[in-house]
This record gives structure tokens, sequence and C-alpha cells, in this order.
């Protein structure tokens, strides 16, 4: 029950929250049925090709690519990080069930580690105390102590739109070599 009071707190509200409702604010409706009259509704058009020239200017790479869903991204990302069977990818509990299918997906098991109290996202000093607590570095290879496992990955999840503490976590994960 802490957990809603303090999700209502932030919202502003004693009311239910859906965590899936659609919020069409501004132009969203006018360029979804562009979309749906272009016929291009899956995985070509001039939206997906904008959205990705968008986001690679952003972002200052060269190109980007537009997955179908979050359990896509996830899964590719963790892919081409070389997570493989075996490993494992540090993450936390409070998370939307794609995180951990993508993390399965490629025969990994997830670690948790708890949540920061202030964003709800992954708690950089519950990661460091782990980390120093349960891992060795082998080279270039962090390994859980108890597993004999190694950690290929660490997945933050910004909770609910709520930014978790990113620079932390990235440099805790530089410090390991995790990415």
């Amino acid at each position: 029950m802490d957990i809603i009071k303090f999700i209502q707190k932030i919202y502003g509200t004693t009311e239910f929250i859906p965590l899936h409702e659609p919020r069409f604010i501004g132009n969203e409706k006018q360029y979804l049925n562009e979309c749906i009259d272009s016929t291009f509704v899956s995985s070509i058009g001039k939206y997906v090709d904008r959205f990705e020239e968008m986001v690679a200017d952003y972002t200052g790479v060269k190109k980007t690519i537009v997955t179908v869903n979050g359990t896509n991204a996830l899964h590719l990302s963790l892919r081409e990080t070389e997570v493989i069977s075996g490993d494992e990818v540090i993450t936390q509990p409070l998370t939307f069930i794609a995180t951990i299918n993508a993390i399965y997906y490629l025969g990994a098991s997830p670690v948790f580690i708890d949540v920061d109290k202030e964003t709800m996202g992954l708690s950089p000093v519950k990661l460091q105390e782990w980390l120093a607590e349960n891992t060795i570095i082998e080279g270039e290879k962090v390994l859980n102590k108890h597993t004999k496992r190694q950690i290929k990955a660490i997945v933050p999840v910004h909770t609910f739109g709520l930014p978790c503490k990113i620079d932390e976590i990235i440099r805790i994960a530089n410090q390991y070599h995790i990415p």
C-alpha cells in the first residue's frame, strides 16, 4: 500500500491511476489518421523514417532502428550487448514483464536489485552495495561470486515515466565494466 500512496502523491490524486491509458493531447490523432490513410501502419512509412531520423539526430548516432515494441527493443539491445544463455542481467523488481522476458529470451537470468524510493527506478546505492558484496572482477569480466555466472548488462527502468538516477547507474556500471 505504501507504493500506491507514493504514486498517488506524485500524481496528486487518490483516484485510480491506469498504467496504460492513451493520451491524445496534441497532433497524435491527426498523425495516426494520416498513417492509417497512407496504408503504412506496420514497420515502414514516412512516420517511421521520420522518427528514426529524429532519434538519430537527437542521440548523435548515424542510424536508429524502430522496433515493434519495448520487449523487442530490450531483446535486441541485450543481444547487441552479447548477453547469452547462462549470463546474468541486473535489473529491478518493479518493472513491466517485458524487461524480464527480454532477459529470458536469451537464456539469461535476471538479478533483482532494489529500487530507489525517490524515483522507483534502480537504486544506485543498492546497486553499488550489491556489486561490492557479490561480485569479483576477472579482467574485463564481472562474475557473481555465488553463481559464478558473468554479469553482462544492467537494465534500469524509468518507472511510471520517472527518470531513474541514470548518471549514477552509468558511473557504477562503467566502474565494473558492465554495459
